[in-house]
């Protein structure tokens, strides 16, 4: 039964985070970037001042909307989710399966989805509409059944494609969201503080494991059941932190390897096509694997593409459509750009890696690779942080995915569905640490995978409105010209927005 399980996963997972799910998402970003005139490079000093520039400013921090979190604290919740494991672990992977020209790849997917992610945002706050409880609901659920769903012929396909995403985040939110995340805090703690300690057994499962997960059951259940508001303030508080001591600490690595920095780029852009065999290696890294590790390491950290973030993002207090949409380009910025590349240059200097062939040296693991950096420069204590990195990193990821999981139940099954869901992905956290087989992350990375296709079919097609948003809030914030803003698909909505703007400036 397992063996026939991994058979047929691992066909559908090299489907959805195959060529076809790469090409589909390269693709869609590309067409993005086309479509905006390429934006995030045109208008770089616009989305840097109005998003990081704007974070000291009264108005990035604004919660005077019932049912809405601030727009800082929509990046932040939206980062939780974002900079996890695959920050760390992740681009590790990505270097030794496909060497140092995967950073190269990891960059054109992080700059092509920052317009995917753009596109999804603004899609996210233009379709949103207020829920029972007066909390706003938004995602690539309500784009695809009122956008696709709005088009001749099409409002059957368009629920249909939103139900299939919706289920699809379901079942993902439990395996990448929870379980997976929770199982690598627990192995991370056990190899960083336990490795030398035989802890007694209880069902066949180490005590330590058994604390850790009620532990982070008890701090996950009382952060997830008190909603969004805290879970925005818990993100709040912690990402900048976690990032900021994570960019140091990478920082302090790098710059005690300041001389091998030349050869790092060289190596990145010189093996970007692919790796020849050297010396005692039998084989090299053939260009397409190159591409596949980087594109699919870029897009699993940043999660540009999913559908996933913009549930976050369509609960700010924000009117303007693009305004959200712009933070989203700064979301993938920080963390592919920074964080990832950051980690990448702590890789390539470890001396793990070959750069003049670009090869990993024998018995490299991937999973310790950024570990054992940190440990080489600060000794133990450096591995320790490491394990507290991921510790934050994954756990934050778990409050956002609750959120994203969450909202794609209530739009299958109502809020009250919606609120059964949060104490089961709760009692679901024990489950991560004390699980064996790595089956449960298998298929819900496929799960992840498949979310991101009915999710780009909806952004393709409502490609014609986000240029048409794009132009109206050039023409009005850019060029200075005095036209009507685009601000919903709801006319009274469209009004509220538009007569408060109207009377306070405010957008």
């Amino acid at each position: 039964m397992i063996e026939t399980l991994t058979n047929i996963n691992d066909q559908v997972n090299s489907f959805a985070w195959g060529w076809f799910g790469l090409i589909l998402l390269l693709g869609t970003g590309l067409i993005c970037t086309i479509i905006t005139k390429a934006f995030q490079i045109t208008h770089i000093k616009h989305w840097w001042v109005k998003t990081i520039g704007s974070v000291f400013k009264k108005e990035a921090h604004k919660k005077n909307d019932v049912g809405a979190v601030s727009q800082f604290q929509a990046l932040c919740t939206a980062l939780a989710a974002t900079i996890g494991t695959g920050n760390i672990a992740g681009v590790s992977a990505a270097i030794v399966v496909g060497g140092p020209g995967a950073v190269f790849w990891m960059w054109i997917a992080a700059i092509l989805g920052m317009m995917t992610n753009y596109s999804e945002n603004i899609l996210g706050i233009y379709y949103r509409r207020r829920n029972k409880e007066n909390e706003w609901s938004g995602g690539a659920m309500y784009y695809l059944q009122d956008g696709l769903g709005s088009y001749k012929g099409c409002k059957v396909v368009g629920k249909v494609l939103a139900c299939i995403f919706a289920v699809f985040a379901v079942l993902a939110s439990f395996g990448i969201g929870n379980m997976g995340q929770i199982n690598k805090i627990t192995l991370n703690i056990e190899s960083a503080f336990f490795s030398g300690v035989k802890a007694p057994e209880f069902l066949g499962v180490s005590v330590v494991n058994w604390v850790i997960g009620v532990v982070l059951m008890i701090i996950g259940g009382f952060i997830i059941l008190g909603g969004l508001k805290r879970i925005a303030s818990f993100a709040e508080k912690v990402v900048p932190f976690m990032a900021l001591a994570y960019i140091v600490g990478a920082l302090i690595i790098i710059f005690s390897h300041i001389t091998m920095i030349g050869s790092v780029f060289a190596a990145i852009f010189k093996f970007a096509w692919g790796v020849k065999a050297a010396g005692g290696a039998a084989v090299g890294i053939v260009i397409k694997d190159v591409v596949k590790a980087g594109c699919k390491r870029g897009v699993f950290s940043n999660e540009a593409g999913l559908g996933s973030s913009v549930m976050v993002h369509s609960n700010s207090t924000v009117k303007e459509p693009i305004k959200q949409g712009l933070w989203g380009i700064f979301e993938v910025f920080a963390d592919t750009i920074v964080v990832c590349t950051m980690t990448a240059i702590v890789v390539l200097t470890s001396g793990a890696i070959d750069l003049s062939t670009g090869l990993a040296a024998e018995g490299t693991d991937d999973a310790t690779l950024v570990a054992r950096a940190f440990g080489n420069l600060f000794g133990k204590p450096g591995e320790w942080f490491i394990a507290l990195a991921v510790l934050l990193f994954a756990f934050t990821t778990v409050m956002g995915w609750s959120h994203y999981g969450s909202k794609s139940v209530e739009y299958l099954a109502g809020v009250k569905g919606a609120k059964i869901y949060r104490v089961v992905f709760v009692l679901m956290i024990i489950s991560g640490a004390i699980m064996k087989s790595s089956l449960a992350w298998d298929i819900s990375d496929t799960f992840n995978g498949l979310m991101m296709i009915p999710n780009l079919i909806g952004v393709i097609t409502l490609t014609p409105l986000v240029v048409k948003l794009t132009n109206n809030y050039v023409a009005r914030k850019i060029k200075g010209e005095k036209i009507e803003p685009m601000l919903s698909y709801d006319p009274q909505v469209q009004k509220e927005h538009a007569d408060y703007i109207a009377k306070t400036g405010e957008d």
